[in-house]
């Protein structure tokens, strides 16, 4: 994208360099080939037929092109769960063994739940060891009831517990039900036999991100058996780059409707194509990065903290009380994966994120005017700071240095004419 971008005119020859380009990148991300050809067929077709627009350089506008043709191979629109009009919703979660179907139905009750709704869980997989267990304790650890019973006819624990959420007044029903393969003709049948009887609004696939071209089989074979309505893709954390995303939706010509971010019960979103193909891009995702921000960043927090840093207050209680908001956000690989040319950087910068957990325990091993003031801190405190939170006595100096350093260029910019600007522009979003 960035050799693109300063393109001076499009040529044939640099079409075509750019098609062989996309084509092994999304090769390379485990995209389907046919999906890939038909891809660089219509970004290629498209660039051909680009008009000149003075105002816009020519490599900008080849970026827009491949940006719009992956919103659109991404879905075009957000699609999220199509409640029925008279409740309650029923939801059947199908998806191959190991995809991480139990924990995504415990995510998605713990989403409903968030956006209003009464979500119940029903313990449907009998098959795989402590599945049922599994359920209950992610649904004691949301406040969300999960039905579950002694026999193994998973068909009966639907029907029961959809029979019982009804007459509890639940408007949303989630079934998990077993993962299965693909190839084994006996288990299909019976989610089938489930999807008949139950009559769910919504037969979500869960898929696991990570398979890439591989889930195209899957997909084939769950959406042939039943009446799919959208995919969660889980595990689109770390490394998985969305092959399977471009995959999946090309093969079903179903919606993706959530994906999976990361291992705790808040880590499921829905899926925005034109933010998915931002980040793909290298282009980061800073609306996504907000409206996380906003959901632990209360208005008040952000304006004492803009407060603080213009007045050079900023303070090691103020550094762990954001350290500890980064790590409720997400992971920090994927907070930086947000921001705007900082994609690749996350890659490349080996952060272990217990490092997050290593700085509090240090902090907390201060006293308060330590933390308030650390220039009091001289080699004796240092030695039982160092021995207080179980780390080294080197890593309390960097520690101390690195904020010191923070301060200098906190202080840099507070002196800066456009700070004040800066800083409102931060804390708009939370207005």
């Amino acid at each position: 994208m960035r050799n693109l971008r300063g393109l001076g005119k499009i040529t044939e020859k640099n079409i075509a360099d750019t098609g062989r380009e996309i084509r092994r990148v999304l090769l390379e991300a485990d995209v389907n080939y046919k999906v890939v050809k038909e891809f660089v067929d219509r970004v290629v077709e498209k660039a051909k037929g680009t008009p000149v627009v003075k105002s816009i350089a020519p490599g900008q506008r080849f970026v827009k092109i491949i940006y719009d043709e992956l919103t659109h191979l991404l879905g075009d629109r957000v699609d999220s769960i199509h409640f029925s009009d008279s409740s309650p919703t029923i939801i059947l979660m199908a998806g191959l063994q190991g995809s991480g179907k139990t924990t995504t139905a415990a995510k998605l009750a713990k989403y409903l739940k968030n956006e209003g709704k009464k979500p119940y869980l029903i313990a449907a997989d009998v098959y795989r060891p402590a599945a049922v267990d599994q359920l209950k304790i992610l649904g004691e650890g949301i406040d969300v009831p999960v039905w579950s019973e002694e026999y193994r006819d998973p068909l009966k624990i639907c029907l029961n517990g959809i029979k019982n959420a009804k007459s509890l007044d639940f408007d949303v029903i989630i079934l998990d039900t077993a993962g299965r393969l693909h190839i084994d003709s006996e288990m299909m049948e019976e989610i089938i036999k489930i999807a008949e009887q139950t009559e769910p609004h919504e037969v979500l696939f869960i898929a696991d991100g990570m398979t890439g071209q591989d889930a195209v089989n899957s997909a084939s074979a769950f959406s042939s058996a039943l009446d799919i309505t959208g995919t969660i893709l889980t595990k689109m954390d770390g490394d998985a780059r969305g092959g399977a995303a471009a995959s999946i939706k090309a093969v079903t010509g179903k919606p993706i409707k959530f994906i999976g971010t990361h291992e705790k019960l808040d880590g499921l979103e829905p899926f925005h194509p034109e933010r998915i193909a931002s980040r793909i891009l290298g282009m980061g995702d800073v609306v996504t990065l907000v409206e996380k921000a906003e959901k632990v960043v209360e208005r008040e927090q952000a304006e004492e903290l803009a407060e603080k840093l213009r007045k050079q207050q900023f303070s090691f209680e103020d550094l762990q009380t954001q350290l500890r908001l980064m790590q409720q956000m997400d992971s920090f690989e994927g907070l930086l994966g947000m921001i705007p040319g900082m994609g690749k950087q996350g890659k490349k910068t080996a952060f272990d994120e217990k490092q997050l957990i290593w700085t509090d325990a240090i902090i907390n091993s201060m006293t308060p005017e330590e933390r308030r003031n650390p220039s009091i801190i001289d080699g004796r405190r240092r030695k039982r700071i160092a021995l207080g939170s179980g780390r080294s006595v080197q890593e309390v100096n960097r520690l101390l240095k690195e904020f010191s350093q923070l301060q200098r260029m906190m202080k840099n910019l507070s002196k800066m004419k456009v700070n004040r600007k800066m800083m409102e522009r931060f804390i708009g979003p939370f207005s």
